[in-house]
């Protein structure tokens, strides 16, 4: 696959569970930095942390990547983007992978996985993935964002109900899986400019999801599966400290 696409990493402060938390020191850099060393390991061509803060960028100045400051009043990290498109003039097609800020262990293949989707499918704006899951459990939990998909493999709907239902226990579809989203999206640019100009939808309000206002304004959005769940981001102060230790873990085995 070629390297023909972008990350770009949101980072904002602003985090009322951990503060400060893309400056949270994980093995002696912050973790923002961690996240786009990560992603520097995939194939993407160039690597760009967009902060709204004068202190991320000051400290991920030590450090080989560009970073970008935006304005301090995107209400969303897709929206943080939209400026970031149109500060480096993208042209319509350039591909554009959005990569959390706290996600220091994101695999670089899932990063490449979503690019490498998006360019085998032009008539989509977005690609993201999800991975099956069959525990009742998560199936239910309103936290764990489910998705359908249509014959092409592209989004249907994303719910945090449980979809798609099964109301007969003896119907049997094999080419039915409930998927859970993984959270990493790769953007057509032409869909980041116009992403800001375009009104909250009201299934997006109603899900709290905002991948919801793309399919509610027409725009398609591929799905591909991942083989496995990539780990989950950093949110607590527990979190960061597992972050910490398996960051530990990881340079005592590769030295």
């Amino acid at each position: 696959m070629p390297n023909s696409f972008r990350v770009i990493i949101p980072a904002r402060m602003a985090s009322t569970r951990l503060p400060n938390k893309p400056l949270a020191d994980i093995g002696g850099a912050p973790m923002v930095i961690r996240v786009a060393q990560q992603a520097q390991k995939s194939l993407a061509k160039s690597i760009v942390i967009a902060t709204d803060s004068v202190e991320i960028e000051s400290a991920c100045r030590d450090f080989p990547f560009e970073v970008i400051l935006t304005k301090p009043t995107h209400p969303t990290g897709t929206d943080r983007l939209s400026e970031v498109v149109a500060l480096l003039g993208l042209a319509d097609d350039e591909i554009v992978v959005n990569v959390q800020g706290d996600e220091p262990f994101i695999p670089p293949e899932l990063i490449n996985l979503v690019a490498h989707s998006l360019q085998s499918h032009p008539q989509c704006a977005i690609a993201t993935a999800g991975v099956p899951i069959t525990d009742i459990i998560e199936i239910n939990n309103p936290n764990v964002v489910k998705i359908v998909r249509n014959h092409k493999g592209e989004a249907l709907y994303f719910s945090r109900a449980a979809i798609p239902f099964q109301r007969d226990e003896n119907t049997v579809a094999d080419s039915v899986r409930c998927l859970r989203h993984i959270g990493i999206y790769a953007y057509q640019a032409h869909f980041l400019k116009a992403f800001a100009q375009l009104a909250p939808a009201p299934i997006e309000q109603w899900e709290a999801l905002e991948q919801l206002r793309a399919l509610w304004y027409g725009y398609s959005i591929a799905v591909e599966i991942s083989a496995q769940m990539p780990p989950l981001g950093v949110d607590t102060y527990e979190d960061l400290e597992k972050a910490r230790l398996e960051w530990s873990n990881i340079r005592k085995f590769s030295n």
